[in-house]
């Protein structure tokens, strides 16, 4: 199997270990003596409705409404499907979530709330206060994606916009709530994934305009002004851990990029391939971890320290890009374009980056492949991959190789998946 075939199939088993139509069903509750409501928001709130309704007895009463990205829909019977907006919300996205909160409202102690959460999920359930409005929250959703921040410094600032998310989704129902989770964030704390409309909000008001000025965001004077009442103590804070809401919730994470890389790690070793796993939650600026990457497989390549070719490191995790050119791409291709610079074609080091989600950054496509002949290859096709780099333009590289890995929307979202395969 030639090391391309070999990367992407490696790709394809990560992603097949966070479908939820596998790992769902198991999680499911028993029906409660009322009614059940089904509701959602993420990237896989789509897939994970199907398995709901796959699975759930036909005798007993299942009704709900679940939002996910434009594209990823899929036919429903029972639960409602709305496609709306992401990375930035969209009015669609805050009518939806508009419809939910009233739903859940409207819930009896007897009744239960099953809540589907998965990564995009704040784009998705994108319900600004009367105060913030779509506009403003838009703006801000933009120059916070562009600053570089974590996800979830971004998602503290999210959270105190939000009439639905910080927890205030399970706050608003008197029913029982189980919200079953797809983690996309490191360290698979529900009050980051999707905002966290189920969980205790540790963070205030404070810490979202904190977030702001260290990442020199110049949000909109709604946004500052609804903050800073915040701050003073004039608007009331998320509930928080310890709160008497959560004693009636739980919030369980089904799906997690450690789960995916355990499922590369086995297709390696399948292959006769050892693996050092570098973990799953890798952050910070994806160029400059390449760099650290690429140190490391130097060492492997070279001196078989400290593993000795043939051997796959892979690892999980979200890199972040600070948008600085006017190029297209995202985090994975920035990652592999900076490995290809670092590497300078040194044989048989190839790699793949992609994200879960089959979406790098804003593009349509997953990720690509980085081979030593990359950047012979770009040249030969006019391609300066220094200045591109510099550019943010690393779509345009691997698109003119045609080395773009392209899934298609996979419908679940366990965060980025990088294998670097030394033979």
């Amino acid at each position: 199997m030639d090391p391309k075939q070999l990367l992407t199939l490696s790709f394809q088993a990560a992603i097949a270990a966070a479908d939820p139509l596998r790992i769902l069903p198991s999680h499911l509750p028993h029906p409660p003596s009322g009614r059940t409501l089904v509701i959602g928001a993420g990237k896989a709130a789509a897939s994970m409705a199907v398995a709901v309704e796959q699975h759930w007895p036909r005798d007993a009463a299942l009704e709900g409404l679940v939002v996910t990205r434009y594209k990823h829909g899929l036919p429903t019977r029972r639960i409602r499907i709305i496609e709306a907006g992401h990375p930035v919300p969209d009015e669609t996205g805050e009518s939806a979530a508009k419809e939910i909160l009233r739903q859940v409202r409207s819930l009896a102690p007897n009744d239960l709330l099953l809540a589907l959460i998965s990564g995009g999920g704040s784009a998705l359930l994108g319900l600004p206060v009367e105060a913030v409005g779509m506009e403003a929250l838009k703006a801000t959703t933009r120059e916070l994606l562009r600053s570089g921040a974590p996800i979830q410094d971004i998602n503290t600032v999210r959270k105190h916009l939000s009439a639905i998310q910080g927890g205030r989704l399970a706050a608003a129902s008197k029913a029982p709530v189980l919200a079953l989770i797809i983690s996309d964030v490191t360290g698979d704390d529900p009050t980051h994934i999707a905002s966290g409309p189920c969980a205790p909000d540790p963070t205030t008001y404070g810490d979202a305009l904190e977030v702001l000025r260290r990442h020199g965001v110049d949000a909109a004077p709604a946004v500052m002004g609804h903050l800073e009442r915040g701050a003073r103590g004039e608007i009331p804070e998320t509930p928080k851990p310890g709160d008497e809401t959560f004693s009636r919730v739980e919030n369980r994470v089904i799906a997690t990029a450690r789960h995916a890389l355990r499922a590369a790690q086995e297709f390696f070793h399948l292959q006769r391939i050892p693996t050092m796993n570098l973990g799953d939650s890798v952050t910070g600026e994806a160029s400059e971890v390449a760099k650290v990457y690429a140190a490391l497989a130097r060492q492997v390549a070279r001196y078989g320290d400290p593993m000795k070719p043939p051997v796959a490191l892979i690892s999980g995790g979200e890199c972040t890009v600070t948008v600085r050119g006017k190029g297209r791409g995202g985090r994975c291709t920035e990652f592999l374009l900076s490995l290809g610079v670092e590497l300078a074609g040194i044989p048989n080091v190839y790699a793949i980056a992609g994200d879960t989600d089959g979406i790098d950054g804003s593009e349509d496509n997953a990720g690509a492949v980085l081979l030593p002949e990359s950047l012979v290859r770009g040249t030969r096709l006019g391609l300066d991959a220094r200045k591109l780099l510099a550019d943010n333009d690393a779509y345009w590289f691997f698109s003119r190789l045609e080395d773009l890995v392209v899934t298609g929307p996979t419908r679940t979202n366990v965060n980025d998946y990088r294998a670097i395969l030394i033979r």
